[in-house]
């Protein structure tokens, strides 16, 4: 019997296998089954932007780091990038990316610039009589 074929006994490791996705591992095993980022449930935003702390003593080095971690780090060594983008370049779930950039950013391995709130950004009225004045100039 094949492992096509129903009724078959799985193949030993198969279950954990799959042809065209490759290995898989269940988002909770990548975050040691926490669901909440960092300490007092911190939140990081999509647009959130993720910077790798150079000043980060030995965060290559870190034997505590899983692969997924060190996933997150080598995509932030080269540029800037939003929590969505890690997701994206890290191909995994976004819950899971706040997760581990909730362990980066404890480690002070990354840091994060969170957007500007909605309520702290100037009134459209006040930014169209700026620009109105500049024109008048």
């Amino acid at each position: 019997m094949t492992e096509d074929t129903p009724g078959a006994p799985p193949q030993p490791g198969s279950q954990w296998y799959d042809q065209e996705a490759g290995p898989l591992v269940r988002p909770y095993a990548m975050t040691g089954g926490r669901t909440k980022a960092g300490p007092a449930g911190m939140h990081f935003d999509l647009i959130a932007l993720v910077t790798l702390d150079r000043a980060a003593p030995g965060a290559d080095e870190d034997t505590s780091l899983g692969p997924e971690h060190r996933t997150l780090i080598e995509l932030c060594r080269t540029e800037t990038q939003s929590v969505a983008e890690l997701a994206a370049g890290a191909d995994l779930p976004v819950g899971v990316v706040r997760v581990l950039l909730g362990d980066l950013l404890e480690r002070s391995c990354v840091t994060v610039s969170r957007p500007v709130p909605p309520a702290q950004l100037p009134d459209e009225r006040i930014l169209r009589e700026v620009i109105e004045g500049l024109r008048a100039l």
